[in-house]
């Protein structure tokens, strides 16, 4: 590196220590350069200390090679598309400079190349460019002014040539094509003062004005601020222009506006594992399906628990009317249980991701499993929904071993993972069902209640096969990981490379799961005749026995308190664990009868119950007492034929809900305990196959008349002989009355 190259004329400026010096005069005969900065410090350093400081080099206010500091190399794709022409005709008028052929390769010429003028072994390189200069000098005026070939010499060939070696094509165009963008002259310190002043009023304090409010209070805030000074404030256009440049659009709302400024506790959350974040959201399905009660057309909810960094749809719940503490902990069940496969699924959508074979996940869960991943979920993101934060949840994460934590508040973005997942699948699945709603009711169509004829449980297979099948499989897009932004992969794709990468835990829960997944109740003592009292009702089974009249032997803050575990949506029993042998055992209701089945209620209707008791007066000694004001309660009373009919649509709702929810209740038991009566007294329930309305009337009367022959029996437990007929007597003790037949049996033969 020589002096030369650092330009060191009078004037010159160098950059030394991040500090910019100005060439006074230097003393080439010594070897050393006088330098002044800014503050009139003058320093006499030599050539040989500016050549081997580490931080020397030329600065842009005197270099033409600095002019792009603090700007990206330019390249061809920057250009307008009606400038590319021009840059590659300017390159092919430099390479046949350079070597007598347009196309910069001797060994495709085009015809007639190379021109005498310009033949690379007859003609030197200044010859050649004098005679480019004269060929585009004798050009047209107006054709050369149109092509940017006008005022070409000598010296701008060799621009050009020089810049052609460093940046390639794009070194033959104008820099006025590319001007520095970003700079606003009219824009000085005070009205740039005034403008971050304004966007700080109206983004954080004031509602949201429009750009003409902003453009006043721009002007008075440069009024006020700088009284006696004349500050020109530009126009409407270039403020606006301005503070979509600096600020962007401002399509964001005020409230996430503000949330956005508040200071970060922790900092972001890295995602790099399977189950790390699991977000779970419930929202209104948006596509009318019908209960299988009465068949009414009705809004049901969508719960959804999806994992943040496969993006996959790990388990779901349709819930009638609103989702519960219960359908969110049982969810949180169904994301750690693998998924079994259904009857009408083909081999394609069993387990298929090659670090685990299917075959071994089948052998320890006993059933084919389908193409869903499970885990245990180490964190679970909501919403500050009322369901998400209760006691219960807070049981449930204990269980698990999972932390529950609701979003930031006004932070949407630390769950919009899930809530982008609602708006896909309802444009990729939803829209095309019968019975779809729309966004709001300005979309709806004229009757989407009677188009819609999906059951509760045919829309459940649908969105379960749609998400086995389609989207577990389907290209994530935007989604990708950190780690591969370009590439292609799916939720299934990332679910299997995470094997690779953090291996997978093949943990699958007990069916005992279950019962911890349910409200817990405490209870002093057992008693001898009643059992146990949960919430009004009393529960009472053989497993109780050995523990009538004990208290238990737990201690610490809940000493001496028996545990029981109690089923929302189905009140009819509640779950007692011996603590001997740490099994559960079935507590049935006391007031239900032995031999005969009552059809689930839940918790809405037991209180209904006790609410109606209380307003009789009435103060019933046993539960038994209670069972016909809940028959009466299920509609036990009213016509088969006229019950429809005589019912609200909440009121249908409300019973749909019941049976729905027992069916739920019945899903989620293990089989240990699902049959909690006489099976043989019990109509055909499955999990496909909710009661119709004739079948729960049938079963709430049959039940009825159940309860009135026990309670018969028992009043009369010796059935008397009935009454002797009218005139029985006399006729034993007349002798003249005659035979009734004039046949007399003797020896087989009549007597004559």
């Amino acid at each position: 590196m020589s002096a030369g190259a650092l330009d060191l004329a009078p004037g010159a400026a160098l950059v030394l220590d991040a500090s910019e010096w100005l060439v006074e005069r230097q003393e080439p005969h010594l070897g050393r350069v006088h330098l002044m900065n800014r503050a009139g410090v003058r320093q006499c350093v030599s050539f040989r200390f500016l050549l081997n400081h580490p931080q020397c080099r030329s600065s842009s206010l005197t270099s033409s090679s600095g002019a792009n500091r603090g700007r990206q190399e330019m390249t061809l794709k920057d250009l307008k598309s009606e400038k590319v022409p021009l840059v590659q005709l300017r390159f092919e008028h430099l390479m046949e400079v350079f070597c007598g052929f347009r196309s910069g390769d001797p060994l495709h010429p085009r015809p007639g190349e190379p021109r005498p003028e310009y033949h690379p072994d007859r003609t030197t390189v200044s010859e050649r460019r004098q005679a480019k200069v004269a060929e585009l000098e004798a050009m047209d005026p107006a054709a050369a002014k149109l092509l940017a070939l006008d005022r070409v010499g000598v010296r701008t060939l060799e621009r050009w040539e020089r810049k052609r070696r460093r940046f390639g094509v794009i070194g033959c165009a104008d820099d006025r094509w590319l001007r520095e963008s970003g700079g606003h002259p009219s824009i000085s310190e005070e009205i740039r003062e005034a403008i971050l002043a304004v966007r700080e009023e109206t983004r954080l304090h004031r509602s949201r004005v429009d750009a003409r409010t902003r453009e006043t209070m721009i002007h008075r805030y440069a009024r006020e601020t700088f009284p006696g000074q004349e500050i020109k404030v530009p126009s409407y256009d270039t403020l606006r222009r301005v503070w979509h440049e600096w600020f962007g659009p401002g399509r964001g709302r005020q409230r996430y506006e503000r949330s956005a400024s508040l200071p970060e506790k922790d900092g972001h959350v890295l995602v790099t594992r399977p189950g790390q974040v699991v977000a779970l959201d419930t929202t209104i399905l948006p596509v009318m399906v019908r209960e299988g009660v009465f068949g009414d057309p009705v809004r049901v909810h969508l719960t959804l628990a999806l994992d943040v960094y496969t993006h996959s749809i790990c388990a779901f719940r349709l819930t009638l009317v609103s989702d519960t503490s219960v359908d969110v902990a049982m969810v949180l069940r169904d994301v750690m249980l693998p998924l079994p496969m259904r009857a009408d699924w083909d081999g394609e959508m069993e387990w298929p991701y090659p670090g685990l074979p299917a075959a071994v996940v089948a052998e320890f869960v006993g059933h084919r499993v389908a193409a869903l991943p499970f885990f245990a979920p180490e964190t679970v993101t909501t919403d500050h929904g009322s369901v998400y934060r209760n006691h219960h949840l807070v049981e449930v994460q204990e269980v698990i071993g999972c932390r529950v934590l609701p979003a930031r508040v006004l932070r949407p973005q630390d769950k919009q993972a899930v809530e982008r997942v609602f708006g896909s699948i309802r444009s990729l699945l939803f829209e095309h069902l019968p019975g779809y709603t729309g966004i709001d009711t300005a979309d709806r169509g004229a009757e989407p209640e009677r188009d819609g004829t999906l059951t509760i449980d045919a829309m459940e297979h649908v969105i379960a096969t749609w998400v086995v099948k389609v989207w577990q499989n389907r290209r994530l897009g935007d989604y990708a990981p950190a780690w591969d932004p370009g590439g292609d992969h799916s939720p299934n794709s990332l679910f299997a490379a995470s094997f690779a990468q953090t291996g997978f835990a093949m943990e699958i829960p007990q069916p005992e799961l279950y019962y911890r997944f349910l409200p817990e109740h405490q209870v002093k003592r057992i008693h001898g005749r009643r059992g146990m009292k949960i919430k009004g009702l009393y529960y009472y089974g053989d497993a109780l026995e050995p523990y009538l009249h004990e208290a238990s032997s737990r201690g610490g803050r809940r000493k001496q308190m028996w545990i029981i575990r109690r089923e929302p949506r189905d009140r009819r029993v509640v779950y007692f664990q011996d603590p001997l042998t740490h099994e559960w055992h079935p507590l049935r209701w006391t007031g239900l009868p032995p031999e005969s089945q009552v059809p689930a209620f839940g918790d809405l209707r037991a209180e209904e119950l006790l609410t109606r008791v209380r307003e009789a007066g009435l103060r019933p000694r046993t539960d038994a007492e209670l069972l016909p004001i809940l028959l009466d309660l299920l509609g036990a009373r009213d016509p088969v034929s006229n019950w429809p009919s005589q019912m609200t649509k909440s009121q249908r709702v409300e019973h749909a809900r019941e049976a729905t929810q027992a069916r739920a209740a019945s899903t989620d038991r293990p089989a240990a305990s699902a049959e909690i009566a006489h099976p043989s007294r019990q109509p055909q329930q499955t999990a496909g196959n909710v009661l119709q309305w004739p079948q729960r009337a049938g079963q709430t009367r049959s039940s009825l008349d159940a309860e009135r022959r026990r309670r018969r029996e028992a009043a009369v437990p010796v059935t008397p002989k009935p009454p002797p007929r009218l005139g029985s007597s006399f006729r034993e003790r007349n002798v003249f009355l005659l035979p009734e037949d004039d046949e007399e049996e003797h020896g087989g033969q009549p007597v004559g």
